[in-house]
Parts: structure tokens; sequence; C-alpha cells
């Protein structure tokens, strides 16, 4: 085999999240970077997803400026940022304005691909956010969000798929969170797709069930033009399989990478000892969790439910709430568990562990199963249907149609926040304002270290 295989290093976003609750500091990414720079991967994963809201919540980071190093630090390698279509980093549907406002934001400060999903695979969800990176001249890479569920066939992400080239995105990503791919159905799942669509397809999959090198490697004999791996001591477990070992495999094999192995050998002992300052944030999981492949839980969430369960004193309810998940899954219509709709269903399930089922419904929920997030893809269980419509109408139109949130009213509000706070106005920025958007409660250190 002669065919070239892209390799995008996922450690600094993904890998970190998946792990470590994505707790790792750019402190601890600077003195790396350079040699990152030098590997020769298609792209370096390095922000979108929870690392926004890390940065602001828990680590007392600028986001923005975090997101500037990087790409200082990295001139040769492309950017990648993982973004939630019209939910961009947060957790909920903001206006058109709005998502432009932080594509155009992102791309000037350094993202060169948007790998964009939606939580539903709406593709409603997803176009305006392409059509504003193609505006801003960088790689789209459409997305679907991977489940198996009773109304998830291969057909459904054949007709996905056509309808995200149709887009003119420039890729296509299969996004398996939970690990739950198959060696043999994603060979099937790839044959087919390059059977019917003509744009790159890259796959990015989790080693939570120890099927994730197998699933890469049937993936590259179907014709995948790239997978995600991350640095071998930030690798496996809840998260991806080890760069090192999929390099070798493909050299093995005769794949032209670029790549020479003995280059990464220092950046995955610098990341063991980095590793090993953030422990507090390690999910419990030794091995495989076959269970994934029943309740489909990602690890990015659950390596976070851990954290959370841990400061609630009840991480012994760790198995339960799990289960628990799968069942508020299954009455959403089987929505795939990926941000926001991971966050929102683990929510309400830890609440109906706690609780009588149901007998609390978040404002989330409630707007999972009315629409507000897009189309269910399957029917909502009727009892969670009926208490949900005792709130607000349903609504079957796309979401972001119903919003007209303007940027500006953002920076009149940021500026008297500023004001009631005592600091210096920051609202003369447009990134500050993004991050008052996304963050609205938790952001006011970050505020007031920019100020002074």
């Amino acid at each position: 085999m002669n065919k070239k295989i892209g390799i995008t290093e996922v450690v600094l976003r993904d890998g970190n999240q998946s792990l470590l609750s994505t707790r790792l500091k750019l402190e601890d990414i600077i003195p790396i970077a350079s040699s990152l720079d030098d590997v020769g991967y298609s792209s370096i994963e390095s922000w979108g997803g929870a690392i926004f809201d890390s940065c602001v919540r828990y680590l007392n980071e600028d986001p923005w400026e975090r997101l500037r190093a990087i790409k200082a630090a990295m001139p040769k390698t492309k950017q990648q940022m993982l973004l939630r279509g019209q939910n961009l980093v947060g957790y909920k549907h903001y206006s058109d304005e709005i998502v432009a406002k932080f594509i155009e934001k992102s791309a000037h400060n350094g993202v060169d691909i948007f790998r964009i999903f939606d939580a539903l695979n709406d593709i409603r969800n997803i176009k305006h956010s392409v059509e504003i990176v193609k505006k801003n001249n960088r790689h789209a890479q459409g997305t679907i969000a991977y489940t198996i569920s009773p109304v998830h066939t291969i057909d459904t992400w054949i007709d996905l798929a056509k309808q995200i080239e149709d887009l003119d995105c420039d890729s296509l990503c299969i996004k398996d969170m939970s690990g739950i791919l198959s060696p043999e159905y994603a060979f099937n799942l790839i044959s087919k797709l390059k059977d019917n669509i003509s744009i790159p397809i890259h796959l990015h999959t989790h080693a939570t069930t120890g099927m994730s090198n197998l699933a890469n490697m049937r993936a590259v004999d179907a014709g995948v033009d790239n997978i995600d791996t991350s640095i071998s001591s930030m690798s496996m477990g809840y998260g991806h399989s080890a760069t090192e070992t999929m390099i070798y495999l493909l050299n093995e094999k005769g794949v032209d990478l670029d790549i020479n192995l003995a280059d990464i050998l220092k950046i995955s002992e610098y990341f063991k000892k980095v590793r090993e300052k953030y422990s507090e944030f390690e999910g419990s999981m030794k091995g495989v969790d076959l269970q994934m492949l029943i309740n489909q839980v990602p690890g990015g969430m659950l390596s976070n439910l851990e954290t959370q369960l841990k400061q609630l004193g009840k991480e012994e309810l760790l198995e339960e709430v799990v289960s628990e998940i799968y069942e508020v899954r299954k009455d959403l219509g089987f929505v795939p568990l990926v941000t926001p709709a991971s966050q929102i269903i683990g929510a309400q399930a830890l609440s109906n562990i706690l609780n009588k089922k149901y007998d609390t419904l978040s404002v989330e929920i409630i707007d999972l199963v009315l629409g507000y997030y897009g189309k269910l893809p399957g029917e909502a269980d009727p009892i969670l249907l009926e208490k949900a419509l005792k709130n607000k109408k349903r609504i079957t139109d796309r979401p972001a149609d119903f919003l007209k949130e303007e940027f500006k009213t953002f920076q009149i509000n940021l500026k008297e926040y500023c004001n009631k706070m005592k600091i210096n106005d920051v609202s003369q920025i447009d990134e500050n304002v993004l991050t008052f958007i996304l963050i609205p409660y938790g952001s006011e250190q970050i505020f007031k270290k920019l100020a002074s």
C-alpha cells in the first residue's frame, strides 16, 4: 500500500479532555510545542470541545490567548478545533450572527481546520457554520456523530455524508466518541462512503472498548485518508490509540506517513511526566470497558462524570448513573452521546437516580425533547414528551431561526458588567465579548486578569 495517510494528534485537546478532564494548562504545552510542530502531523487538534469552558472555569486562562500562543509556537502545523455547530463551544444554540463572529475570530486567532458536528446529526445545525468557515477561507470538516441504535443504520450515515458533501465541506469525519465503532463496521462504512462521496474521510475513534487500533487499521484498508491518535503516554483507556503504535503498524503496512517514529519518543516522555501532575483528574477505569458497547458513554463524559461524583461524595453511584444514561438516551429517541446532549442526558440520569424518575426536568432536557436543539433521531418517550409539553410548545423548524441575539447587545452588557465589577472595560475586544456570551457565569477572573 502506497497511499499517504494523515495523522491528527489530539493530545492537546481530546487526549487530555478524555483522560484528565481537560485540565492540561498552557504552561505544560508550550515547552513541547516546537517538538510537536516538527513531527509532520497533518494537523494538531488543540482547541474547541471543552477547552474553552475549562480555560475560563478551571485554569484561569484566556482561551483566545491560549489559541494564539499555541499557533505561534507551532507555525508549521495546521491547528484544528472541534466546533459544535450552532452550539459553538457552549451548551445551547446561538444566533447566526454570534456563530459567524465566533468562527471569524477563531480563524483570525489561529484555527485552520474546523471539525463541525451536531449532537443530533441535524444537518440544519451545521450548515451556517460550514458557510462561515468557507467564507473565512478555512477548512470545513463536516462530521458524523457516530452511534449505534435501532434508528441508526448504514444508510443513515451514507445519507448524512452526502448532505455534508453537498454543503461544500472539504472533508468528512466519522466521530466515534465512545469507541463503539467495530473494525468490520468501520471497513464496511468507509468502503461504502468511498463509493458515494469524493471528499477525504477522517476517522476519530476512542480506545474505551479496546477496538480502536484494529478499527483504525481496517479503516485504512477501506481507504480512509486520515486518523486521529494521541501520544502514547496520553493514550488508551478513555482516550485514543497511541500515535506511535499506529505509526509503527502503518509503516509495517507500507503506508506513507512522512513521520519519523524516533522523533516522537521524547514527546511521549515529556507527557508521561506532565500526566503525573494531573493525576487527581484521572478516571478509575483500567483496561477496557465493554459496557460502552451497551451504554455508549464517551470517554470525556466518563472522566468528567467521575470527577463530578467525587466532588458530590457520590462515587459509588457511577455504575448506576451510567446505566440510567442509556435509559434516558433511549427515551430521547437514541440521541448520540456527545456534547451538549451527553451533558444534558448525564445530568438528567443523575437526577433520576437521586430522585424519582423524571420528577424534575431541567430546562435543557425540556428543550431537547421539544426540538429546540434540533430533530431527534427517533421518537421521544410519550410520558417524557407529555411532561415537557407542560412547560412550552414543541417546534419543528431550525432552532436558530428563533434566535435574535445580537452581538452588540452583549457588548453593551459586558461593558455594564465591567463597570459593576469595578474592573477596566474589556468590551472593546470582540474575543472578550464572545467569552462573555459563551461563559456568562464564571468569567469574572478572566476579565480581571485581562483588565489588569
